[in-house]
């Protein structure tokens, strides 16, 4: 099938502008000499992930068990679970991890940490545990000389509970779009992670992983020294956000929302389309940027940016374009005319849909089926 046959609104990956992004990363991430864990909350797609695993990458982050257990069916054994543990989560984890997963989960706090051991003795079996670092002010996390790091270690050792590593990821380089400042995040990423590592091994805790990461920060890294993995995501699709930091042009984006042209307001000057906030999602992420794209930006079938052209607004099913010429609208802009829109965020943009079209270089799509859920 092809793009002027599907309904709409649809997910489209294009598969030639995925595959460029995906060797893109992993053969910096070569360079580099680390190894590339990426993060597959932005597809939740195993097609997606197959292709980066095909690429160099070894074992995927998740960022919910549903995914953990979406991607370990669909074969994938190495999995990092980057989102802190509550214990009422500790037997799912586990049922998983005794089905054969390489199961990683984090904490960073002595409440879990100890229900962590203690899940641990009562199920007479044990996890891998990544200690999450912050490094930049961004999130959760512990920072690197917080004197809680040593002593949440000594809680899971002294517990026969392993300390595999340590992971941070610095989610502020998004409010970023200077080289020189992505690069010296990236090196306070790193040193901040590795100054934990070292301080978790001068006390006796084993910690054999270094593990980074933002789509940002991966690109913009000088050096990883100390540094064993690079964990990133959104690279594999890119966004408007993505283009507004400078990692990417606009035509690097591979996920875009088929819509259709369902009515005009001429005096408005303004086209209506069938993808409303449901379709693009209510992120607003370049509203703070230097280009503001609204909900997406507009594109021809083929993918060309239309000049003079914003989805400037949306409700649910419907999406506002404002047209700067409002000359021949409903000419210009037929009914059932089908556009594309680039999306400000592609994992909450993909979050809408079941499944993704994926668009191959002769113009035929099959269905990729996307995970849903927790």
């Amino acid at each position: 099938m092809n793009l002027e046959r599907l309904d709409t609104p649809a997910a489209i990956i294009d598969i030639a502008k995925m595959q460029h992004n995906i060797d893109r990363m992993q053969t910096r991430m070569n360079a580099l000499g680390v190894k590339f864990r990426p993060h597959v909350k932005t597809s939740k797609c195993a097609d997606v992930a197959r292709a980066q695993i095909a690429a160099g990458a070894q074992g995927i982050t998740v960022s919910t068990l549903k995914e953990a257990e979406a991607f370990f069916a669909a074969g994938i054994e190495d999995i990092l679970y980057a989102v802190g543990i509550v214990p009422a989560k500790l037997p799912r984890a586990m049922a998983l991890k005794q089905k054969g997963c390489d199961l990683k989960i984090i904490a960073d706090n002595t409440v879990a940490a100890s229900a962590i051991v203690e899940y641990c003795k009562h199920a007479n079996d044990t996890f891998e545990v990544w200690l999450e670092i912050d490094t930049d002010g961004h999130r959760s996390g512990l920072a690197p000389d917080d004197d809680a790091l040593v002593a949440i270690g000594r809680v899971l050792q002294e517990g026969g509970v392993e300390v595999g590593g340590v992971m941070t990821h610095a989610g502020s380089s998004y409010e970023l779009n200077d080289p020189e400042a992505l690069a010296a995040l990236a090196e306070q990423e790193r040193a901040g992670c590795v100054r934990a590592a070292e301080r978790l091994r001068a006390a006796g805790i084993a910690c054999a992983t270094v593990s980074v990461g933002s789509t940002p920060t991966a690109l913009a890294a000088k050096h990883l020294e100390g540094v064993t993995e690079v964990r990133a995501g959104v690279y594999v699709f890119f966004d408007l956000v993505m283009a507004n930091v400078g990692v990417c042009a606009s035509n690097d984006v591979a996920l875009s929302v088929l819509t259709s042209v369902i009515g005009h307001q001429p005096d408005k000057g303004w086209v209506i389309v069938d993808a409303g906030w449901m379709a693009m999602s209510r992120d607003r992420g370049t509203s703070k940027q230097t280009h503001d794209y609204g909900y997406g930006l507009a594109c021809a079938l083929d993918g060309t940016p239309l000049e003079g052209c914003a989805l400037v607004g949306a409700n649910q099913e419907h999406g506002i374009l404002a047209v700067e010429s409002r000359d021949d609208l409903a000419t210009r802009f037929p009914i059932g005319m089908k556009l594309r829109i680039l999306p400000n965020h592609a994992c909450a943009t993909g979050a809408q849909y079941p499944e993704y079209h994926a668009l191959a270089s002769d113009g035929s799509t099959v269905v990729w089926p996307r995970f849903h859920g927790w």
